[in-house]
Formats: structure tokens, C-alpha cells, sequence
């Protein structure tokens, strides 16, 4: 008997689990399950980061600007609270300022520009998450990311988006004048719960923005978007970002991040 139950235990599960059309279902993951698995993927990538970013402004008739920064990220260990330092490259006219924020998710974040032009750093209010980060068509929660609990998530549907199958989640701010979207669609790659299409719509329901990750790379073995655009669907105006030099997990000092590394900023971080 003994003999017979090894052999059932070695051969019969196998041969069952061989079985044409018998496969083992897997969980399919809550649109709550979903959220958090972009948010971490797309804003929390790494323990920190540091790339180079180039923005591209066009406007509806075809003129274009440019900027060029440095951005540095540092995920705080246990919680959802980030420190970002930006150094600005270009333009001219910006060349030298540094921009840092403290991020904390449910509540205003802290800021703090540096103009050289007055050699001054000065507390700027940060309770206008819904504005345009430097001139472009991202806002800074489109930047930096938006608290969960302040939408109500569904999945209204699975589609391909070129050969990757998304999730299309759609995000509803539980108070309207918390968003500047009255809901929003994201498609969210199965695999790396990137979101590889974005469309943002009033209250009226009129779809006025598009996000587009338009290449994404592995980074350390980190799924990146370095690659990415965003048009007002509106007046036409464009964004299109890229990030170079791509590097996590570099051990960003904490200090880093404070007033005092504003107005001189260690060469070795903010170097192209």
C-alpha cells in the first residue's frame, strides 16, 4: 500500500496538472490591488533614483522650448513619503535654481526654490498639487503621484495596447475639486504595472488630456518609462519627456535633501 501511495504521489498530480484545458486559476487582482501596484511601479521604483531629465514644450502652432534638469528621488524606508531635489540645467534663464519637495502623500507637501539671479531660497506653498510642473502639461501630482484614498477605482475593461494586455483602470476622485480630472483612464500593463496609456476628462465628461508612455526600457532589472508624452487635447500643446542616465538604488544621502544643499548642491549628484 505504502508503495502504491508513492507512486500515486509522484505520477497522478503531475499527469493531472498535464491535462489539456485544466490549468490553475490565478487571482485575479482587485482594481484597490491594481492602484497600488501602479502607484509603486510608476512613482516608488528603487530605494532612490537619479536621471537626467529633457523636456520638449511644444505649443498648437509649432513653436518649441526646452528644459534640461537634473532629478533626484529618495523614498523615505516604511512610508509613502519621498524628498525630490531638482537642479536646473536649462534654459539660461533658469540655469543654476534648485527645486526640492518633501512629499507626504496626505497632506500638503513642503517646498523650497533656490534663485540664484537673488541668491535666495525661499518656502513656497505647495497646496497647488493640480499646476503645471515648470511650464509643461504635467501637473506635480502627475510628477510625483496622488494619495489612493482620495479615488474610487474600477476596471471597466481589458484591452491590448500594441502587444501588452492592460488592465484599463478607471480613477474617480472621491471629491471633485480634489483632481483636475473628473475621472481618468489608465491602462496598466498586466506584467509591469506601468501605465502605458493615460486619458484624463472633465467633469462634463469631454477627455482633455493624454499621457503616452512611448518607450520603456529595464533598468537594472527595473521597468522604466524613459519615454513619455503629454497633450492637452485642447489647445493642443505637448510634452515630451525623456529620461538619460537612468540609475537606482545609489544610496542618496538623506541630508541631501535639506535647505542647506539648495544653494550648492554636490557636483557628483547633479553632473549630466
Amino acid at each position: 500500500m505504502k508503495t502504491i501511495n508513492r507512486f500515486l504521489r509522484r505520477t497522478a498530480l503531475p499527469a493531472f496538472l498535464a491535462l489539456p484545458g485544466l490549468v490553475l486559476a490565478q487571482k485575479t487582482p482587485t482594481p484597490q490591488e491594481i492602484a497600488a501596484q501602479y502607484q509603486k511601479a510608476f512613482y516608488y521604483p528603487g530605494k532612490d533614483m537619479k536621471t537626467v531629465v529633457s523636456m520638449r514644450l511644444v505649443e498648437g502652432g509649432g513653436k518649441e522650448r526646452t528644459r534640461e534638469l537634473t532629478l533626484l528621488r529618495k523614498n523615505t524606508e516604511g512610508s509613502e513619503d519621498q524628498k525630490y531635489f531638482i537642479f536646473f540645467h536649462q534654459p539660461a534663464d533658469v540655469e543654476g535654481m534648485t527645486f526640492m519637495v518633501h512629499k507626504y502623500p496626505q497632506k500638503d507637501d513642503d517646498r523650497w526654490l533656490f534663485m540664484p539671479a537673488l541668491d535666495l531660497v525661499k518656502k513656497i506653498a505647495a497646496n497647488d498639487k493640480r499646476s503645471s510642473f515648470v511650464g509643461s502639461d504635467f501637473t506635480y501630482e502627475d510628477v510625483s503621484g496622488r494619495d489612493l484614498s482620495e479615488d474610487d477605482f474600477s476596471v471597466v475593461k481589458e484591452e491590448k495596447v500594441g502587444a501588452k494586455d492592460c488592465y484599463v483602470l478607471k480613477s474617480v476622485p472621491k471629491n471633485p475639486k480634489s483632481a483636475d480630472y473628473g475621472h481618468k483612464l489608465a491602462w496598466i500593463d498586466k506584467t509591469t504595472f506601468l501605465p502605458l496609456k493615460e486619458e484624463y476628462y472633465d467633469l462634463r465628461g469631454g477627455l482633455y488630456k493624454i499621457f503616452t508612455a512611448e518607450e520603456v526600457q529595464e533598468i537594472t532589472g527595473i521597468p522604466t518609462i524613459v519615454k513619455r508624452k503629454m497633450e492637452n487635447t485642447k489647445n493642443k500643446h505637448q510634452t515630451f519627456v525623456a529620461y538619460g542616465q537612468v540609475e537606482y538604488n545609489l544610496g542618496l544621502e538623506a541630508d541631501l535633501f535639506t535647505e542647506r544643499f539648495l544653494k550648492r548642491p554636490p557636483a557628483k549628484w547633479i553632473k549630466r
